[in-house]
């Protein structure tokens, strides 16, 4: 009797461990485990005042998100004065710099920068949300849940 409650026991631990093995192996493949690591830009587009898509790839970035729910990122355009015109809201000097804190939204695919710190004072405390899309591949689109902003960034693992 006393070796049958072993076994029963036994086999009601090993059902909780695979049950958790089970939950981490879906968190892994979660949106916020995928975006964990380190980034650097592929390609950025965006969408200029006459419609027309324009793809820009002389730029390049890196996109930082710890496991511990900080992102950095940081992005040099070829030129000074072409960051501004650009995108003004997010560089200065042709560069763009931030950091802060982040959530992600698995319903909505969406994760949001908290700015802590920006070379571009006026973004210091705004809430930023992204629409997240990963290809197959292991590309990771970025594009900005405003809908007047119309840019998107691709980004790969390191």
């Amino acid at each position: 009797m006393k070796s049958r409650s072993l076994i029963v026991a036994a086999i009601a631990a090993l059902g909780v461990s695979g049950a958790l093995a089970d939950q981490d192996g879906a968190a892994a493949h979660s949106d916020r485990q995928k975006l964990i690591g380190a980034w650097h830009m592929v390609s950025m587009e965006e969408q200029g005042a006459d419609g027309k898509v324009t793809h820009h790839t002389d730029r390049s970035g890196m996109l930082v998100y710890s496991a511990d729910g900080h992102v950095s990122v940081q992005v040099m355009y070829p030129e000074a004065g072409s960051a501004e015109a650009a995108n003004p809201a997010y560089a200065k000097g042709g560069y763009e710099a931030s950091f802060g804190s982040f959530e992600v939204d698995e319903q909505a695919h969406t994760v949001t920068h908290h700015v802590q710190a920006s070379l571009v004072r006026p973004l210091i405390g705004k809430d930023l949300p992204r629409v997240m899309q990963f290809s197959p591949e292991g590309y990771l689109t970025l594009r900005s849940a405003h809908p007047e902003e119309k840019w998107s960034v691709t980004w790969e693992h390191y």
